[in-house]
């Protein structure tokens, strides 16, 4: 999601605020003129929005980011009223007023609709088609860490009773590890490397449905993944989380959107360096930082990108390699919207494209 244009600072006839409940929604609706005009519960059912939307005029409907925020809001659209999805982070800071239940959240979603949506900080979701696909990346992505955790704690099990499992990866850890672990463990481990064989095998059919959709459905990822250390699974993540390039007018933009820019926390006399701001998506944010770490490592090949670390990480200081990895990943996430939006082909010695024929 990302912040959203508005149509116009008009103030509606009727705006509503819905405070959404994961079974009981809030309602709370006013006139042009600030009057509450209507206040009610309504099912968060696509039945029971659809007789609460279909029984009004065109209007404007302002909710909050969340769980069902998503399909709700397309339903919203679908029957002609204008629908903002107020990011709540950026509208309410740091501290959430101390007074507030269901009806006073919807109110105020309404007063602050009806005002100037631009206090809400409207963000926007992608497409159905692009959730759907996200959540086949987010479900591996589930199923990989499960693998690492169990991983990590037959080690640890073997570990603590005086003996180490040789070196492996994920995929080849339970053949290596089961000649290795101790008679006494074997009960309590044997089970969890099966289980984690299991997982591999189901990681590998993710990989190849990913590879599938990236080919067949998302071709653009092609180029995108030009530079080196960009796979499949970045690739596609990054074109399904921004889903149209032309959401951000400039490419800089990017690094923001991904959370891999400073917090900004200045003052007339102090400029403090803070940590990077973590917002946006959690999973693209590793995606690209997994990539500027192999970008950076043994196996990176020269290159612009690879360039900058470097010359970062000669500078010193502390963590000087953790903030060249993160300066990295925000100048990889720059280019990669650069490429694909302007249709680009890399070059990796000069950091920059030339235009495709």
């Amino acid at each position: 999601m990302s912040h959203t244009t508005y149509s116009s600072t008009t103030i509606p006839a009727l705006t509503i605020g819905l405070d959404l409940g994961d079974r009981l929604s809030q309602a709370y609706a006013v006139d042009a003129a600030g009057t509450c005009v209507e206040e009610r519960a309504v099912a968060t059912t696509a039945a029971a929005l659809t007789a609460f939307l279909a029984e009004r005029p065109p209007c404007r409907v302002v909710l909050e980011v969340g769980t069902h925020s998503p399909w709700i809001s397309r339903l919203v659209a679908l029957f002609g009223h204008e629908v903002f999805v107020a990011n709540p982070s950026a509208m309410y800071g740091a501290r959430r007023r101390r007074k507030r239940n269901d009806r006073l959240d919807a109110e105020f979603l309404a007063r602050q609709g009806r005002a100037d949506v631009r206090l809400l900080y409207p963000i926007q979701h992608r497409s159905a088609p692009a959730q759907q696909h996200l959540e086949v990346l987010r479900a591996r992505d589930q199923l990989v860490r499960t693998r690492t955790a169990w991983i990590n704690h037959v080690r640890g099990a073997v570990k603590a009773l005086g003996t180490r499992l040789p070196a492996a990866s994920a995929e080849a850890f339970p053949t290596r590890a089961d000649a290795h672990v101790p008679d006494a463990l074997r009960p309590a481990v044997l089970p969890l490397l099966t289980l984690i064989t299991t997982l591999t095998t189901a990681i590998r059919s993710y990989d190849a449905q990913l590879e599938a959709l990236a080919r067949t459905t998302y071709p653009e990822t092609a180029r995108l993944r030009q530079i080196a250390g960009v796979g499949p699974l970045t690739a596609l993540a990054f074109v399904l989380l921004i889903e149209e390039p032309t959401r951000f007018a400039h490419s800089r933009d990017v690094g923001a959107y991904f959370g891999l820019v400073p917090r900004l926390d200045e003052s007339s006399t102090l400029t403090p360096q803070l940590r990077i701001t973590k917002a946006g998506d959690p999973l693209g944010r590793r995606l690209l930082v997994s990539a500027a770490h192999y970008i950076l490592g043994p196996f990176g090949p020269p290159c612009a990108l690879r360039r900058h670390g470097e010359a970062l990480m000669q500078r010193g200081g502390t963590n000087a390699k953790k903030r060249a990895v993160i300066a990295v990943a925000r100048k990889l996430a720059v280019l990669l919207h650069h490429l694909w939006r302007h249709q680009l082909t890399y070059d990796p010695q000069h950091g920059g494209a030339s235009r495709a024929a």
